[in-house]
């Protein structure tokens, strides 16, 4: 592994399928342009809406946000995440699988994940999530996708950042970089978002990439931003702040090796 840029890339998507792939095209030239070799789009990078109208469009969204992420990674010869779109459930039109996908830049899925942890929560602002009203949460823990360039990546989907075991397990397995493309609510982001990124990048002595949603999809839906890269000693390498674009930052084997180093806290475990 050498050291090489990774892009986490941050979006307003909206129930408009088409004109977020648009969207996502272009934020992926952009960061390809930088020289990013491992690029991150959101969770919903294809869709985001109500959760009826995605259910009605799942089998559509699925299949073009798959194609997509081959094309894309194929052409412009990159790594890509997709962090989250809908994957029909089957036998079971009422669920879909809120889907992470990695594509190698051969146009190989190399990694797929689906979400474990769902977002029901009632949020102080008055808005209400049940993520599960329409999706099926994932039974399995996250894979690990080991590669001779880019190091060994672990996937993970927003809500998922609140339960450290899940990172715990990654980094146990020899993850070096962890993936947690988000939606985050502005409401709870404003105020955990910065601090949950850093304390798992911290406690697993790991690399955290965090694509980002941001700003308003529909109605009062509104996400906080803040696409961000940190490194293993918790330092943020990089914010796309607000606005769509993204975030862009080296990713070091000898920082990592340094870290780790000066920082043994996974060899200092005691319980499981």
């Amino acid at each position: 592994m050498m050291s090489y840029l990774a892009a986490a890339l941050q979006m307003t998507s909206t129930p408009d399928l088409e004109k977020n792939l648009v969207q996502a095209e272009e934020l992926i030239e952009l960061a390809v342009r930088q020289g990013a070799e491992l690029i991150g789009l959101p969770e919903n990078f294809a869709f985001l809406g109500r959760e009826e109208e995605k259910l009605a469009q799942a089998e559509t969204i699925a299949l073009k946000a798959e194609k997509f992420l081959k094309t894309m990674a194929q052409r412009f010869q990159v790594t890509i995440l997709g962090g989250g779109f809908p994957v029909p459930v089957e036998n079971n039109p009422n669920k879909a699988y809120n889907t992470a996908l990695l594509v190698d830049p051969s146009g190989i899925e190399v990694s797929r994940y689906e979400k474990v942890h769902l977002f029901d929560v009632n949020v102080p602002d008055g808005n209400t999530y049940r993520e599960s009203s329409t999706v099926m949460a994932g039974n399995a823990l996250p894979p690990i996708y080991s590669s001779d360039k880019l190091g060994k990546i672990g996937l993970s989907i927003c809500y998922d950042v609140r339960f450290p075991e899940l990172y715990r397990h990654l980094s146990l397995k020899g993850a070096e970089i962890l993936f947690i493309p988000a939606a985050f609510t502005a409401f709870t982001g404003k105020d955990h978002w910065k601090a949950l990124l850093q304390a798992r990048a911290i406690e697993n002595t790991c690399y955290v990439i965090a694509p980002a949603q941001t700003g308003n999809h529909y109605e009062r839906r509104y996400s906080h931003g803040h696409a961000t890269i940190v490194d293993p000693w918790g330092v943020i390498l990089a914010d796309a702040g607000e606005k769509p674009g993204i975030a862009i930052a080296e990713i070091s084997p000898i920082r990592l090796e340094q870290v780790r180093r000066q920082m043994p806290s996974l060899q200092h475990r005691v319980f499981a």
